[in-house]
């Protein structure tokens, strides 16, 4: 199956208990492999102010066609604590630390 990245952007993410996590924000993508590395994960603030921004390796993001969100295995109290960014300033994700440190945490 395909899908256009513009038609999971602002799609709902849960995890595996039904709880709201945010929504995806962007999808970023390997130029070099042509892979979709990460979903950008918008969690928390109110009415987008104060929002953070997580990085969640693809790899750990199932896709729910039929109830038109993701999904991510991950405890929503254990996602506060996880590497996060501002939307003003984005790490640099070709970093293999940060790579590392991020699929650590998630496990990916």
């Amino acid at each position: 199956m395909h899908l256009s990245a513009s038609s999971l952007s602002g799609n709902k993410v849960v995890n595996c208990q039904d709880e709201d996590l945010g929504k995806i924000e962007d999808l970023m993508i390997n130029t070099t492999k042509g892979d979709v590395d990460y979903a950008v994960l918008s969690f928390g603030g109110v009415l987008g102010i104060g929002d953070k921004l997580f990085a969640i390796p693809m790899s750990a993001v199932r896709i729910d066609t039929d109830n038109e969100c993701c999904v991510v295995d991950i405890d929503k109290e254990r996602l506060k604590d996880a590497p996060g960014f501002d939307k003003d300033d984005w790490p640099n994700t070709a970093d293999p630390k940060w790579q590392s440190h991020v699929n650590n945490f998630y496990r990916a």
